[in-house]
């Protein structure tokens, strides 16, 4: 079974979004470019780390002189964040990647779908597994942009526990650091 490749080159809309209340919200990256559109399931924590990837990525680029100074300048401010409804995901994000073009001046965003299919020990040369992926080409603005924005949503859900840094409920929650007790 061969999987779906979705190639974004020329982005203009990325950013990141949820639905529900904190302690139940669902996270989705919707990318949209002249031709289409994708929207994707993908967890807090990997909206986090993509977040400070991006970040720390921007900062060698800078350090190391490897983006052309106007490109870094740029900075546009995000015209519309909010999400496109009716959401529909292509699929639940697995496994991320970034990287930089030296010559078109991007970063390069490839998010790969998470497998349902049962990992099969001995594996047939003939039969060719592969996942549904996007490709996607961004200005260095719509990524500093994507990072203020998952950001905020990251650091908008539920207060940690100060006692064991789990997260708090509106109704409390057991806390393991004072045997069990609500907190």
């Amino acid at each position: 079974m061969t999987g779906i490749n979705y190639e974004h080159p020329n982005v203009e809309r990325f950013i990141v979004g949820t639905v529900g209340v904190p302690g139940e919200r669902a996270f989705f990256l919707q990318i949209e470019s002249p031709v289409f559109s994708n929207c994707v399931a993908i967890e807090k924590g990997q909206v986090d780390a993509l977040s400070e990837r991006f970040k720390e990525m921007i900062r060698e680029l800078r350090r190391n002189k490897l983006a052309s100074l106007d490109e870094l300048a740029i900075s546009m401010p995000m015209e519309d964040n909010t999400m496109q409804f009716p959401i529909t995901e292509d699929f639940t994000v697995g496994l991320i990647g970034i990287s930089w073009d030296q010559d078109l001046q991007r970063i390069n965003l490839e998010l790969q779908a998470i497998g349902d299919d049962p990992i099969e020990e001995e594996v047939d040369e003939d039969s060719e597994q592969s996942l549904d992926t996007i490709n996607a080409s961004l200005r260095i603005y719509q990524v500093r942009n994507f990072c203020s924005l998952a950001d905020k949503l990251v650091a908008s859900g539920r207060q940690p526990c100060p006692f064991c840094g789990l997260p708090i409920n509106a109704e409390g929650h057991l806390c393991p650091r004072s045997n069990g007790y609500r907190r």
